[in-house]
């Protein structure tokens, strides 16, 4: 006997949006979050369902789909084993029996009008709002690269957070859609977080964090997890607090994921080792960094990724952590050579990492002696930069201070002095 197409699996999947691989990869992570081992379908597993060549799942995977739909196995055309399959329609048969439906379903709503005056269907919340939610995040996060550290992209990420949480009790959604909804508020608060912390505002930051945390966890998401807690670990080097580091970044490095996806492994690492030059570990820094570069080599570019991730981890910031760390520990021939790769490799919307890295160039530069270079370097750095991004404007007051101290009667003071001037009439 021929399978029978299972036309209701295939309709789900249209609504909804998701292609045979995608939907794969959503199940397999399901299928990780029930048993702890990442789940074995691919896009041809998929195909065999709606082709109705497996008409019923096993039991784990079963289970993981109807976690992902929100809906039981056999709503979603799948047959147990030992009970006949229904017999396909004929052509004939088929149109008859749609508008029958229709009919039959025309006539129930009107009855449930009918029933309850004055009274609106719930709305269904479905996959479309959380694209179009995220949609406007992208914008932030394009935003947050060409600026940082602003108190409007964290206010707006904030207020796009709970547009996703109050679209939880807008109407009716499948748990997939849940889900979606809460991981995309994480990643929106987390990214107010980050803005945050980038403004060097550590007390906001940190209730941003707790409530990203929160939502993190009742998403089930490992990526935005691991973000939050890599965000917590940054927040905590940058307050100088090592230590705390450390323990937050272990964290996201522990997660599932940075076994799975060597990229994940790889930032992990490469944030493990900057706070280790926080905390002067060379040793520490060093193994780190050597870690990060080889799992970064054996990451498949081809494999699904959160956009906040693709958007910016590459070589350049990878080499951009280590010039941070080996400027921390005094190794400035290290940290320059780590700049200049930083600098060459950078893509063009980066613009607040191409002005942190410049000015630790600087930093790194003066610290040879070589104060006309280091002053040049600090000169690219653009005023808007310079004045009203928190972290680079700090590192060039420091700048200056070191130039002064190092080589006062040098025309490189002369020079920085005059540059500096130009600032306030171009902010």
């Amino acid at each position: 006997m021929d399978a029978i197409r299972n036309t209701v699996l295939e309709a789900w999947m249209t609504e909804h949006g998701y292609s045979s691989n995608s939907l794969a990869d959503a199940v397999n992570r399901a299928v990780e979050e029930l048993t702890g081992h990442l789940g074995g379908l691919d896009g041809s597993s998929i195909r065999a369902w709606k082709a109705g060549r497996v008409s019923w799942p096993k039991s784990a995977t079963r289970t993981a789909l109807e976690d992902v739909t929100g809906l039981p196995a056999v709503a979603l055309g799948f047959v147990p084993r030992g009970r006949p399959a229904p017999a396909p329609a004929s052509p004939q048969q088929e149109e008859p029996d749609m508008k029958r439906r229709t009919l039959v379903g025309g006539i129930a709503a009107a009855a449930g009008a009918a029933a309850a005056p004055g009274t609106a269907s719930p709305r269904r919340i479905g996959m479309s709002d959380v694209n179009r939610l995220n949609k406007r995040f992208a914008e932030i996060v394009a935003s947050d690269h060409r600026h940082g550290g602003q108190l409007g992209i964290e206010q707006r990420a904030a207020a796009l957070a709970d547009e996703a949480l109050n679209l939880q009790n807008a109407g009716s959604a499948t748990q997939r859609v849940r889900s979606s909804l809460y991981a995309s508020g994480a990643a929106f608060r987390s990214s107010a977080m980050w803005a945050a912390i980038d403004g060097r505002r550590y007390d906001v930051a940190k209730a941003h964090m707790r409530e990203a945390q929160a939502l993190a966890e009742m998403s089930g998401d490992q990526a935005i997890k691991f973000r939050i807690w890599s965000h917590a670990g940054t927040m905590y080097r940058h307050m100088g607090r090592p230590a705390d580091g450390g323990a937050a970044n272990d964290v996201a490095r522990n997660l599932h994921l940075t076994r799975r996806d060597p990229l994940f492994a790889s930032l992990g690492l490469a944030r493990q080792g900057a706070i280790h030059g926080t905390a002067q570990n060379r040793s520490g820094a060093h193994r780190a960094f050597e870690q990060a570069q080889d799992a970064m080599l054996r990451a498949d570019p081809a494999d699904h990724r959160p956009v906040w991730l693709l958007a910016f981890y590459d070589q350049a910031e990878l080499d951009s952590l280590a010039l941070s760390a080996y400027l921390a520990l005094g190794d400035y021939p290290t940290a320059e050579y780590h700049a200049h790769r930083c600098l060459s490799s950078l893509r063009p919307h980066m613009v607040r990492s191409r002005a942190i890295a410049t000015t630790r160039l600087a930093h790194a530069l003066l610290a040879q002696g070589a104060a006309d270079a280091a002053t040049a370097a600090a000169m690219k750095v653009p005023a808007d930069a310079a004045t009203r991004h928190a972290r680079v404007s700090r590192m060039l007051q420091e700048f200056g201070a070191a130039l002064r101290a190092t080589a006062p009667r040098s025309t490189a003071v002369q020079t920085w002095t005059e540059h500096t001037t130009t600032w306030s009439t171009a902010a």
